[in-house]
């Protein structure tokens, strides 16, 4: 669907995860998604950038150049930007058009531009399946 990996070595994927067109995710530092995991379109993940304060715009290795965590049950809403370094808990949901800069917590809701908490979800025992994405049902 049109997803595009970088490295996908680094990659791991958890089982009934779902990842919509067009998505970005960076293997050049460790990634790994849970089961259950519902990612829609346009999302990209990161975990690797450039240093703007670099003579020659070069990638950053250390801190800048950092694995990406997200737990079981979480959803990504379209068009989010996951940035390095970033873990996102079990449970968590992260609005469409949201940019992620700093972790998120277990079953908490994000949104907006740096993304900050806007709720929680109310219910914490999770045990759903996902089953295929709508367009091959």
């Amino acid at each position: 669907m049109g997803a595009k990996f970088y490295d996908p070595s680094n990659i791991r994927v958890g089982r009934d995860t779902i990842i919509g067109e067009d998505v970005v995710l960076d293997g050049r530092e460790k990634l790994e998604i849970g089961s259950h995991v519902d990612i829609a379109s346009e999302v990209m993940i990161y975990n690797s950038e450039h240093d703007v304060f670099a003579e020659h715009f070069a990638a950053v290795e250390s801190v800048i150049d950092a694995p990406v965590t997200i737990d079981d049950y979480v959803f990504i809403g379209p068009r989010a930007i996951i940035l390095p370094g970033i873990t996102i808990g079990k449970g968590a949901v992260v609005g469409a058009g949201a940019v992620v800069t700093k972790d998120v917590a277990p079953f908490e809701i994000v949104g907006g531009v740096p993304a900050k908490k806007i709720g929680d979800r109310e219910k914490t025992e999770l045990h759903y399946v996902l089953g295929r994405a709508r367009l091959f049902r």
